[in-house]
């Protein structure tokens, strides 16, 4: 038997990285998973990929920034689907979005309001609107799993980046939040912190783990993560094994933040 015989998972960001990882390991698990992202090529693929090695999937292409499209995909799941058991809020863009966004990385005093806006809707507003629309229906089925993908930076902060730092650390402490409020609904919220992953969304970065000095003082582990390490990590808090753990915040960073 899977963690997740008989559940049902939706997975925000699904379509790249740790959501991407995330959609694999929850349907290897027993779970019936569903892709939110904005990419309809890339939840197809995704989507055929599990089918085809035996596992149960489905799609909903949306912008989980924008609340009406939230409405719908949560609508949709429940009426082909009957339930939701746990909700991993995994969409997010980071140093990446940069390139494609000039301005929505850097410092408070050269952040654009517009881009400033754009990077909060995206990664926090996502959360906030996937959880309103989702917590009502785990209340009705007696309870559910909620998991929040942050960022380590949403604990020590960077240079620049401002908007996205000040995302990621309200997804930890609205976790805490949410684990309060719930818990006696049977609502489970916790948060993963990651560190340095080999996701597109740093992979132009990435090259500076060729040099083992310059790596080392990134990580003690010299090394970046690999998305399914992230997912198994989301798995647990997910799963049986964290019945315990609510309002927590579990760090997987290969040790970055204890240097």
């Amino acid at each position: 038997m899977g963690r997740l015989d008989n559940k049902v998972a939706v997975i925000t960001g699904a379509s790249s990285g740790v959501g991407k990882s995330c959609m694999h390991l929850f349907a290897k698990e027993g779970a019936t998973v569903i892709g939110v992202a904005r990419s309809q090529d890339k939840l197809d693929s995704i989507v055929t990929e599990i089918s085809a090695t035996g596992g149960n999937a489905d799609l909903f292409v949306a912008d989980v920034s924008d609340y009406d499209k939230v409405c719908e995909c949560v609508q949709y799941i429940i009426e082909h689907h009957g339930q939701i058991d746990t909700l991993v809020n995994c969409a997010g863009v980071g140093w990446s979005w940069g390139e494609i966004s000039p301005g929505s990385m850097n410092p408070v005093d050269t952040t654009p309001p517009e881009k400033w806006r754009e990077v909060i809707g995206i990664n926090l507003d996502s959360c906030f609107y996937m959880s309103k629309e989702v917590i009502p229906h785990m209340k009705k089925q007696g309870g559910g799993t909620i998991v929040n993908v942050s960022s380590m930076a949403g604990l020590t902060g960077l240079p620049d980046a401002h908007a996205y730092t000040a995302a990621k650390a309200g997804m930890i402490n609205l976790t805490r939040s949410m684990c309060i409020t719930y818990a006696q609904d049977n609502i489970r919220t916790n948060c993963v912190a990651p560190g340095y992953i080999n996701t597109p969304m740093i992979e132009k970065a990435l090259s500076v783990f060729d040099d083992p000095e310059v790596a080392a003082t990134l990580t003690p582990m010299a090394r970046p993560a690999e998305a399914e390490e992230i997912a198994y990590s989301c798995l647990f808090y997910a799963g049986p094994e964290s019945s315990y753990c609510n309002g927590s915040t579990l760090v997987v960073d290969g040790g970055s933040t204890a240097t």
